[in-house]
């Protein structure tokens, strides 16, 4: 058996940012980072928009709302540091209604709440900046950004390394058993002892959480977003993120266009339910994720609940026409044609039992681990102080 002062099971951007934050906080200590697949980042952190949020929409208070704010700058000094690239288009909240419109007002509201510089501009202006949009007003949010988050997660794990830490891909952990004075971290190939493990496992953190023996009333259920992105010769399309006003009543917020950092414009995402936790291509099934979510009442309460809006996401997901309906409430002048195939992502998202969409971040936690068994958007964008929040958690003595 290896033994380690510290060990991170998931090499996603969140997995990264915690070793990287461990071992700036402790030179000198001994830490191996895990990661299952064969390369790092290949899940939540490689298929993400790659947008630096503002955090207008979350919850004051919340940690998402205090973490989005605090790792866009990081996230911008970071890549500063190390000379990454990344832009600062600003995003633009699209009200295409009346009612749309008093919904930024709330919006506007939060934004002061939050300290974040906003400006409201109506149709002429929405018109003058984004010939190609429509609207009858909108929220600019200058300090949006994007970034190659997949080479920020390289540079961290580089960085790591630098330090004397360990990145073993590959390691696909089969077993975790916590004692008095260690963890034991199993692969198929070696055995790890730790003094303080953390699980960032995204889109497997709740069966790691089982596997570890906790006893936890959420599981993670996967929904697709699928995109398509513009052809070559409209790059230019837009100039900034192109988002629409949040509905208080719906679990996800809808199809946006976004400039990424590589010169495309990427359409979407919709959210349908996933087959499989980790298969990209459209309709790939993974029977054993199926069936554990098939047997978890949280599941049926959330289909219950949203049953018009699951049955528009599926049309959407079938049929390119409705998709590009949902674009055309806001960018016209687009056409068939125009929706180019585009890699799909997978949305870790932890649902207790009961139904409830756990929207904020959710830890477990014994004496010796910390398992997040939710990080959602924008835990990119806020891996660097998730880290270190994560770090200050493992300072307090073992009890």
């Amino acid at each position: 058996m290896k033994h380690f002062d510290y060990c991170v099971v998931g090499g996603g951007i969140v997995g990264l940012a915690t070793a990287y934050q461990l071992l700036r906080s402790r030179p000198g200590a001994s830490l191996v980072l895990l990661e299952a697949a064969d390369t790092l980042a290949s899940h939540q952190t490689g298929h993400n928009s790659g947008v630096i949020h503002s955090g207008i929409y979350y919850a004051p208070g919340s940690l998402k709302a205090r973490f989005s704010k605090a790792g866009a700058q990081e996230t911008k000094d970071f890549c500063r540091e190390h000379g990454l690239r990344f832009e600062e288009p600003g995003k633009l909240l699209v009200a295409t209604t009346e009612l749309e419109s008093r919904r930024l007002d709330e919006l506007e509201k939060r934004a002061a709440v939050h300290g974040l510089d906003c400006e409201r501009i109506d149709g002429a202006e929405l018109r003058h900046r984004e010939p190609n949009v429509a609207g009858v007003g909108a929220l600019f949010i200058p300090s949006t950004g994007i970034v190659d988050y997949p080479a920020l997660a390289l540079k961290l794990a580089g960085l790591v390394t630098e330090s004397g830490g360990q990145v073993v891909t590959g390691a696909r952990v089969t077993s975790i058993k916590e004692s008095s004075d260690r963890v034991d971290v199993g692969t198929a190939a070696e055995r790890y002892g730790c003094g303080r493990l953390v699980v960032c496992a995204g889109l497997q953190s709740d069966r790691l959480a089982e596997l570890a023996g906790l006893d936890i009333d959420v599981q993670i259920v996967p929904f697709r977003g699928e995109y398509f992105q513009l052809p070559a010769e409209k790059s230019g399309y837009v100039r900034h993120l192109i988002y629409p006003v949040p509905d208080p009543a719906l679990p996800f917020l809808g199809v946006h266009l976004t400039p990424t950092i590589d010169g495309t414009v990427t359409v979407g995402p919709n959210a349908v339910l996933g087959l499989s936790r980790e298969g990209y291509p459209k309709f790939s099934v993974n029977v054993r994720d199926v069936a554990r979510y098939v047997r978890f009442p949280g599941l049926w309460h959330v289909a219950r609940a949203n049953l018009g809006t699951a049955a528009r996401e599926v049309r959407n997901s079938l049929f390119k026409g409705s998709y590009l309906q949902e674009c055309r409430k806001y960018a016209p002048g687009l056409t068939k044609e125009d929706l180019l195939p585009c890699e799909a992502g997978i949305r870790a998202q932890a649902v207790r039992r009961d139904g409830t969409l756990i929207h904020d971040f959710l830890l477990a936690e014994t004496a010796r681990m910390i398992h997040v068994l939710n990080a959602p958007s924008p835990a990119a964008t806020a891996a660097l102080p998730i880290g270190r929040h994560l770090v200050s958690k493992l300072a307090r003595p073992v009890v």
